[in-house]
């Protein structure tokens, strides 16, 4: 009976022996809140996975070309909150990188704009944009280059939706069959990705 009495305070002890030493030391404390943290957001990340409903696409655009101030209005905040971008003289309709090129993306500038210079200069600030027509000719190789590169990944990506005029340049007239075409070359590559 005496050696079960010892056992329950060894018992006893070990766990006000443990609870003495998380509580005792900080960084002990901290490793403690770390793995506490860690177990919740696995557990509260397994409870989440209902899935939420789509949101609803907006039309496709239909092929146009842009000036500039034309282009303004797609800088994702207007009523269906549309996003064009013109890269190396191509518009490009980023909607769906909203979180992005959307007003409070990392690369909302460039919303509505000419993103060309921005992106060969990698800049982000606003004089790397510019309120007239942009003709890029004071940009050295490498930086056109660098546009080049940017153009292609966003004609990999995004819709084409037109060009970008220069000031007094007629705009082109698109035909439905061009779009209707070009819309299924477009999903279709689209999927591969």
């Amino acid at each position: 009976m005496a050696d079960e009495v010892v056992d329950e305070t060894q018992s006893g002890g070990f766990f006000s022996n443990l609870l003495s030493e998380l509580i005792g030391s900080p960084l002990n404390l901290l490793l403690l809140a770390i793995c506490l943290f860690l177990l919740y957001k696995i557990i509260g990340g397994r409870r989440d996975t209902t899935p939420s409903a789509p949101k609803p696409q907006i039309p496709r655009l239909k092929k146009k070309d842009f000036t500039l101030e034309q282009l303004k209005e797609y800088d994702g905040r207007g009523q269906d909150g549309r996003i064009l971008i013109a890269v190396n003289f191509k518009v490009f309709d980023v909607t769906r990188g909203k979180r992005f090129y959307g007003p409070d993306g990392a690369y909302g500038v460039f919303a509505g704009r000419d993103a060309s210079r921005g992106l060969g200069t990698f800049s982000l600030n606003e004089e790397a944009l510019k309120d007239e027509y942009d003709d890029l000719s004071d940009l050295n190789l490498e930086q056109m280059e660098r546009v080049k590169e940017w153009e292609m990944q966003f004609t990999e990506k995004y819709d084409y939706v037109g060009r970008l005029l220069k000031p007094g340049e007629t705009p082109r007239e698109y035909s439905d069959t061009e779009d209707e075409h070009s819309e299924d070359k477009s999903t279709e590559e689209k999927k591969k990705d």
